[in-house]
């Protein structure tokens, strides 16, 4: 079997049971952990090594596959559909050569005489496996997607603590890798930045909290996708801000000002004498900051004019006054 020894990385027997194999890897994965080795990369590389190793043998059926094809086991399926009769195509970076075989039956004395007993030829398009990117969505208020803001959020590594054994404790202290959790999943806090003018959609990548790698590969990415909550007094439309401001009767008659809420406090907003009902006003650069530029959007504010109610005698002496002089 060219390639490396599963088995002798984890220091069993090819007889081990699994109850032993189980209890080899949890030895090495904390001697070797990198969080009680940091900066030693050939703890790293020796960790990722022994995971490797451990995903194989502890799957019965991988182990099986593994035990027959050697590193060969993930194309068990092809070697076997090929039956010795259909052609099955492999290509090789070895210059832009391309080879074929029919029968694969002996394709270990193959790789020998193309390759030696190098095992260049055994590691077929292998090598560590990129973790899957995972997407998960995250809550923003309009007043964070406005201004910008830092989460925190906890993960769960999906990997259990490997420091302590499962114990909760290392020697006489609390692990400090998994606080005492020991055997459970250890939670992670990471703090994230959600930028100024995030969008419905909108995705935050933080790097290295995805899926885990294969064979020592790179763990993929973790994508928050931002999903923009309702507001009470604003509707957005993408970089504009649409909203509703009251005006009395008598200040669309004669004209004043009235205070307009904005997402970065009040300003005052001028009504001309004799504005009339849904009038639209349009305040630049009050909408919302434009994602990763220095512009902001715009702001409309419609008139919406308030009624006077539980009008006093006086009050409705000068509207009878008003509609003697303005008859319909």
């Amino acid at each position: 079997m060219a390639g490396k020894d599963y088995y002798q990385i984890l220091g069993v027997s090819r007889n081990a049971s699994e109850k032993e194999i189980k209890q080899a890897y949890r030895r090495l994965a904390r001697k070797h952990h990198p969080d009680l080795n940091p900066g030693d990369k050939s703890a790293e590389a020796k960790f990722k090594e022994i995971n490797a190793a451990y995903e194989v043998l502890s799957s019965p059926e991988k182990r099986k596959k593994y035990d027959q094809f050697g590193e060969q086991w993930e194309y068990a399926e092809q070697f076997a559909k090929s039956g010795g009769q259909e052609r099955v195509r492999w290509d090789f970076d070895r210059g832009g050569t391309t080879f074929e075989y029919g029968d694969l039956s002996g394709f270990g004395n193959i790789f020998s005489s193309l390759f030696g007993d190098s095992g260049i030829g055994s590691r077929m398009r292998r090598g560590p496996r990129r973790g899957q990117d995972i997407e998960s969505t995250i809550e923003v208020s309009l007043e964070e997607a406005y201004h910008g803001s830092t989460r925190v959020i906890q993960l769960q590594t999906g990997e259990p603590c490997t420091a302590c054994d499962g114990t909760g404790r290392v020697g006489n202290r609390v692990c400090t890798i998994c606080n005492g959790a020991g055997g459970k999943v250890i939670p992670k806090r990471l703090e994230v930045k959600i930028p100024a003018g995030v969008r419905d959609g909108s995705r935050v990548r933080i790097a290295g909290e995805g899926g885990p790698g294969r064979a020592g590969g790179n763990k993929g990415d973790l994508y928050l996708v931002a999903k923009v909550l309702p507001h009470k007094l604003f509707e957005r439309k993408g970089d504009d801000l649409y909203t509703e401001v009251s005006v009395p009767l008598a200040t669309v008659m004669l004209g004043g000002e009235v205070r307009l809420p904005t997402l970065n406090g009040n300003l005052s907003l001028k009504i001309p004498p004799e504005t009339q009902n849904g009038r639209v006003f349009r305040m630049a650069g009050k909408g919302m900051p434009v994602l990763s530029n220095a512009n902001y959007g715009n702001m409309f504010a419609k008139v919406k004019v308030v009624l006077p109610t539980n009008l006093t005698e006086e009050e409705k002496k000068l509207f009878e006054r008003l509609r003697s002089l303005r008859p319909t």
